[in-house]
């Protein structure tokens, strides 16, 4: 249940505001998210008398409808992991296609088929966005007993 809270009894409705967690309720974002927007300026909020952040309900509602505006705009997705970058490298065999991006100093490597390659129109030089959707597992040898096993081999 959200519930608006007047900043002063003699307030018009128009000076109602909202905690901040349930401002970011309402926006679908986290607390942490409209902290850093106060931060950098995206967000105006004032302290209670209590010390607590509040939010305007018009200040909501203007962010409420700059995100709808966002989200109309792109396509959303649940990945976070998204690295701009540039191809390096595509390779295409029958099936598959290796396509190499150079991403900061990320190198990633994503196996794909050949089809959307050509349906992209890949080419090195390209800019593109790299989504990681997945997680990965690592194998470690330890040293000692990477030692040990190449000993044995020898001996």
């Amino acid at each position: 249940m959200i519930s608006v809270h007047m900043r002063r009894k003699d307030s018009d409705p128009e000076q109602a505001a909202l905690r901040i967690g349930e401002a970011a309720e309402l926006l679908d974002v986290s607390v942490a998210t409209l902290r850093r927007w106060e931060a950098e300026g995206q967000l105006r909020s004032v302290r209670s008398a209590g010390g607590q952040r509040t939010i305007a309900l018009a200040e909501v509602e203007r962010l409420r409808r700059r995100r709808s505006r966002a989200d109309r705009a792109r396509v959303t997705r649940s990945a976070r992991n998204r690295f701009e970058g540039v191809v390096t490298r595509v390779e295409r065999d029958k099936v598959a296609a290796v396509v190499e991006v150079l991403a900061g100093p990320h190198r990633i490597v994503s196996l794909v088929t050949r089809e959307a390659v050509d349906d992209l129109g890949l080419r090195a030089g390209d800019e593109v966005v790299a989504v990681v959707k997945a997680t990965n597992v690592m194998v470690e040898l330890r040293e000692q007993r990477h030692l040990r096993k190449r000993l044995r081999k020898r001996g």
